[in-house]
């Protein structure tokens, strides 16, 4: 455990006010200075190789997250100064943030973490509200989200030339404030990204935090590398002006669970059938998964209503379900849950499109489950196997237009753990990094009670037609 310490970071300050505010337009968020911050503290880390995990989302955008609070109730400047100085020692406990990205000789890509500066950026929305941003019933408002995050778009390569980290405060008319955080897709996944935003909150708070595992025991002695002719390195696999809509919907803790009972039905049939003298080998008759969990049966849910709403698809069309599994603790032995990096793989599921619309959300469900239960210890190594004898960025994306992505997770600690000090937060969003037609991210319920925000980012016309399919919204209410 590592206690707060109250050194003053190292930073400067560059106005921004006179050259950005003169000409913004009055609905716009403005930013009105920019520091730079160091850790707190020389790191004695030296480099850190990216693992077999890593590098595959060198052509992924910065992760671009961040939480909306009510207003704090402090003086702004007290504000700023409190969250770059707990942001100076945060760095200090996670050096490879304030890092950079270099190529050796020999093409393997390190972290360097010799404490070179991140940005952090105070803005202001004079004219917007939180209203403006949580609009109920309504299409998630991009362009002025977007506004909230800084590098926006950057893709995790350009880590050899921008920060790893960026970081932005916006201040609204109404006093909300938004904290957003950037990183680079090839130094974090999502367990760390959020690991990292905890330990910022709780040295704002003054509490112990818990460091990171920097140990590379996750594949980390491959010699695979990837090569970028000329040096330009890896562009996005994916469109990422395409035409989307995005809107985040609310799955109660009780929708949930309904949804869960009737993917897991089987069993009460299987009952019913010993009851009468019919013995049933329940590992054999199912594949040998296990119960399929909440957020399983949510995700076979949204695959077969997206799947109807895409009209244009085939019968005999092959529909993708992927999402990320974390594979620290399905390794064996297992690796810390505090491991530093990427620690995921993606996992696909296969389905027809006549199969989804002919068998019901048992099936679909099962289908998930059987494709995540079977990502044991085996599984990881041989696709680790299989990237280290063809090194490739991975192919972020829908390219036949009949995929899903499941991104983030309702597990991360979004809500618990990221008090700066003024309260728990009232919503997360996320900025446009990593979008396209069938992307989405769950995050958990702000309440904390079980329920799930899942934002969805769909093309127009399948997004008008998922929010009119009443099989679909019936497990959809209205956030408290």
């Amino acid at each position: 455990m590592v206690e707060a310490a109250s050194a003053a970071p190292a930073t400067v300050v560059v106005p921004l006010t006179q050259t950005l505010c003169a000409n913004a337009p009055a609905t716009s968020v403005t930013v009105v200075s920019k520091q730079t911050v160091r850790p707190d503290g020389a790191s004695a880390v030296g480099d850190v190789k990216l693992s077999v995990s890593d590098m595959p989302m060198l052509s992924c955008h910065y992760i671009q997250k961040g939480l909306f609070f009510p207003p704090p109730g402090v003086p702004i400047a007290s504000l700023v100064s409190s969250l770059v100085c707990a942001l100076s020692r945060a760095l200090a406990v996670f050096p490879a943030l304030a890092g950079r990205l270099v190529t050796l000789d020999d093409g393997r890509i390190v972290i360097r973490c010799d404490g070179v500066a991140v940005e952090f950026y105070h803005a202001v929305a004079p004219a917007l509200s939180l209203g403006d941003f949580l609009v109920p019933n309504a299409d998630v408002p991009t362009r002025l989200t977007k506004d909230l995050f800084p590098m926006d778009r950057t893709v995790s390569y350009d880590g050899h030339r921008r920060p790893l980290t960026s970081f932005q405060l916006t201040v609204l008319g109404d006093g909300a404030v938004f904290v957003g955080f950037v990183a680079n897709h090839a130094v974090v996944d999502g367990t760390s990204f959020w690991h990292f935003f905890n330990t910022w909150a709780g040295l704002c708070r003054g509490t112990p935090v818990q460091p990171p595992d920097l140990r590379r025991n996750f594949f980390g002695d491959s010699t695979a590398v990837i090569r970028f002719p000329g040096g330009a390195g890896p562009a996005v696999t994916f469109d990422a002006d395409a035409p989307l809509r995005e809107r985040v919907l609310h799955f109660s803790a009780a929708a949930i669970r309904e949804l869960k009972a009737k993917a897991n039905q089987w069993k009460r049939s299987d009952k019913f059938a010993e009851a009468n003298g019919k013995h049933v080998d329940e590992t054999k008759a199912h594949g040998g998964y296990r119960e399929i969990s909440s957020f399983q049966s949510l995700c076979a849910h949204i695959w077969r209503a997206v799947t109807r709403s895409r009209r244009l698809l085939a019968a005999d069309a092959t529909t993708t379900f992927r999402m990320a599994v974390n594979c620290r603790h399905r390794l064996r032995p297992a690796i810390s849950p505090l491991y530093f990096g990427n620690a995921i793989q993606s996992v696909a599921t296969t389905a027809t499109v006549a199969e989804l619309a002919s068998n019901d959300l048992r099936w679909a469900a099962a289908r998930l489950n059987a494709t995540v239960v079977a990502h044991e210890d085996g599984a990881i190594r041989r696709a680790a196997a299989e990237w280290e004898a063809a090194p490739r960025c991975f192919p972020l994306g829908n390219p036949d237009g009949a995929a899903l992505t499941m991104g983030s997770s309702p597990r991360f600690p979004m809500y618990d753990g990221n008090d700066f000090g003024w309260g728990r937060a009232i919503a997360v969003r996320s900025g446009r990094a990593n979008k396209f037609d069938g992307k989405m991210s769950a995050f958990p319920g702000q309440a904390g009670d079980g329920s799930v925000d899942v934002e969805f980012c769909l093309a127009p016309d399948t997004m008008a037609r998922l929010l009119g399919d009443h099989e679909f919204l019936q497990y959809v209410s209205r956030a408290p």
